[in-house]
């Protein structure tokens, strides 16, 4: 009898030190944790090099079917047509090689600006990777939601135009056209597409882009 309350004893008393040491373990281990560096969002730039900024939802949405969310992992971006080395580029693809940046104003036809800083790389740098033909005239880009327009290739590669991937230094949002919108400077905000997914280079300059075809100037610069 006395050997089994010993014994009972001794598991209580067991019992309690690995309580006790439990609770000594999840108390350092919390301290360690509140030790560690925390992570803060990236916040939106406002102003670069003594110019104002408008904020990133200062944008209207007029998009023809509202925002599109697209997949990062799953994305892809087809670069084809008149090219002799036709690719199609993943997300991170398409950001391995040199990013600029500059700040441009949108302009809609609504009456509505904004002026944001662009990041993103030249388009002109993917067309040399898959050696655009001598004979194309036109560059046609084609969005997820159907939305598509163009330009004339001198337009895109004498301006440096940007296929951007960040405004104010934050990632495109998916209401403003993530993953990449074309910078379409000194153009109205119609041929500054968005949710890019096709690039076509192209001999057909009698093309017409989604607003072009109802109307719009297909020449859309700002007067």
């Amino acid at each position: 009898m006395n050997k089994m309350k010993i014994f009972s004893k001794n598991k209580n008393a067991i019992v309690a030190l690995i309580l006790v040491s439990a609770l000594v373990v999840s108390f350092l281990g919390a301290f360690w944790l509140s030790t560690l560096p925390k992570t803060l969002l990236p916040s939106e730039i406002q102003e670069y090099q003594g110019e104002d900024l408008s904020r990133i939802n200062d944008f209207r949405e007029n998009s023809i079917k509202g925002p599109q969310y697209i997949n990062k992992t799953t994305y892809t971006l087809n670069v084809t047509g008149l090219v002799d080395n036709p690719k199609v580029y993943s997300y991170d693809e398409v950001l391995d090689r040199q990013k600029y940046e500059k700040v441009v104003t949108l302009h809609c036809v609504e009456g509505w600006s904004v002026k944001i800083l662009w990041e993103g790389i030249l388009l002109k740098d993917l067309f040399n990777e898959v050696s655009v033909q001598p004979d194309t005239k036109v560059v046609i880009l084609y969005a997820v939601d159907g939305y598509s327009t163009s330009f004339p290739i001198e337009y895109i590669t004498d301006n440096n135009i940007l296929l951007a991937y960040k405004m104010n230094g934050l990632e495109i949002p998916a209401e403003r056209g993530f993953p990449f919108m074309l910078v379409s400077e000194s153009q109205y905000g119609y041929k500054w597409i968005k949710w890019i997914t096709v690039i076509e280079l192209s001999n057909d300059v009698d093309y017409r882009g989604y607003w072009e075809s109802r109307g719009y100037p297909n020449d859309a610069s700002l007067r």
